[in-house]
C-alpha cells in the first residue's frame, strides 16, 4: 500500500507526448516576447463593483532569451524528444 503514492508521483514525471509538450511550450516561448497583461471589471446595479489589472513578466523576457531556444529546450525537457518543427512553424504561433 505504501508504494501506491510513490508510483503516482513517478507517473507525474513521465515524459509527455511531443505534440502535447509543443502545445505547452508555446506559452513559455510567448512569455519571452514581452509582458502579459489582463484587465477586468464588474458592473452591477450599483455601478462598478471591482476591477483588476494584472501584469506578468517572465524572467526569460527580462534576460532577453530567444523564444525559439526556450521552446526547443522546453519540449526536450518535457518529452525527451526534439520538436517536430521549429517554433515559427508551429500551428497557432504568432509573435505579438
Amino acid at each position: 500500500m505504501a508504494l501506491a503514492p510513490a508510483m503516482l508521483g513517478l507517473a507525474a514525471c513521465a515524459p509527455l507526448p511531443v505534440d502535447q509538450a509543443e502545445r505547452i511550450c508555446r506559452d513559455s516561448a510567448r512569455d519571452a516576447l514581452g509582458p502579459r497583461t489582463r484587465a477586468g471589471f464588474g458592473v452591477g446595479s450599483e455601478g462598478v463593483r471591482g476591477d483588476f489589472i494584472e501584469v506578468g513578466i517572465s524572467s526569460d523576457y527580462v534576460m532577453g532569451r530567444d523564444p525559439s531556444q526556450i521552446f526547443q529546450e522546453c519540449v526536450q525537457r518535457r518529452s525527451g524528444q526534439m520538436p517536430t518543427r521549429p517554433l515559427y512553424e508551429q500551428p497557432g504561433w504568432r509573435a505579438r
